[in-house]
């Protein structure tokens, strides 16, 4: 969570009535940091944003993540039942949801394009096809113990599960062709660690959320996620989730907001270090400061006065982002603090 969505989260749990769970997001264990969760509760703490429960780390989950990844596996693309009334293939790639893939990072990036301002790299396919086309040799591959990940399979166009639409309370009714702008996706790495959009769906799935929020880079991800969440369920695994069955088909609401850009138009990001809250701390920002920079930045209040996170909760309303969803450049000492 990062501040801006921080400032944004309080004041739309049900209108202060929900409940915030922290959760650490560790799967990616290399690049974990030591202490990294201290100091993410600690920011929080500091900048008045609490939370209900204990944290929950995804690192402690595997076991889940286990038992989701093998009911996606038990699926067939030809199971009808699962795909709208019709086969989820069309004859000339492989059946399973779940599949093995073989391509390294430069055979995708040489077969495929980016996607035009999320520089996001669809897969090609290459695997999906190998295997409906060379099964032997794929099980060859398998049974010499050659490194692969493992893929979820769209279907194809025209299927009734191909087109999904995400509701959003910044930039509205968002469309996405699943075979066409996401393709087939990686749901547990080549190192044997499970990928992010399995990880993030199986527990929003199992915790019972369904009030996010978060950057307008993840918008296209939470078409997937929606797709992975509907397969789990067709598979049986999330019915006994927080709330049961009731709470597993629940609608989720989502706000994908603005990204903040600094002075020469580049995205703020983790690696640059300028803007953590550990620096501004040590500056003397305080977090009413941040909190109210923010909620300006939102268009909750018209100047960047400093204010409480629990001052926003009355009267709030997504109807400014949703007027302007532009991305907001900031300058790159916003606080004067000799950066």
């Amino acid at each position: 969570m990062d501040g801006m969505s921080g400032a944004a989260d309080p004041g739309d749990a049900d209108g202060g009535r929900g409940r915030m769970l922290l959760r650490i997001e560790d799967i990616d264990t290399p690049r974990v940091l030591p202490d990294a969760d201290r100091w993410i509760m600690d920011d929080l703490a500091w900048l008045g944003l609490d939370w209900d429960g204990e944290p929950v780390y995804q690192s402690r989950r595997l076991d889940i993540y286990e038992q989701a990844l093998r009911a996606l596996q038990g699926i067939d693309l030809r199971d009808a039942a699962a795909f709208g009334g019709r086969d989820g293939v069309d004859g000339t790639e492989t059946t399973a949801l779940i599949y093995p893939c073989f391509c390294s990072r430069a055979d995708i990036r040489a077969a495929s394009a980016p996607q035009e301002g999320d520089r996001f790299v669809m897969y090609p396919g290459t695997c999906r096809r190998a295997l409906a086309e060379h099964p032997r040799q794929v099980e060859q591959r398998l049974a010499n113990g050659d490194r692969h990940s493992l893929r979820i399979a769209m279907p194809v166009a025209g299927d009734a599960r191909a087109v999904v639409t995400v509701h959003d309370r910044v930039f509205g009714n968002c469309r996405f062709d699943l075979p066409r702008d996401l393709g087939d996706t990686v749901v547990r790495r080549a190192d044997g660690l499970f990928a992010y959009q399995l990880v993030v769906t199986v527990d929003d799935l199992l915790m019972g959320v369904d009030d996010i929020v978060r950057g307008r880079d993840l918008l296209r991800s939470a078409a997937l996620q929606l797709y992975i969440r509907e397969r789990l369920l067709d598979a049986g695994f999330g019915d006994s989730s927080d709330g049961g069955v009731a709470a597993a088909h629940r609608d989720i609401r989502f706000a994908h907001l603005p990204l903040i850009d600094n002075a020469a138009g580049r995205r703020l990001a983790k690696r640059e270090r300028s803007l953590d809250m550990g620096t501004l701390r040590k500056h003397g920002v305080t977090a009413h400061q941040v909190i109210g920079y923010c909620a300006w930045l939102l268009g909750l209040q018209q100047e960047p006065e400093p204010c409480a996170a629990a001052d926003l909760l009355h009267g709030f309303s997504w109807d400014a982002l949703a007027a302007d969803s532009q991305d907001r450049s900031i300058p790159d000492d916003p606080f004067s603090i000799g950066l």
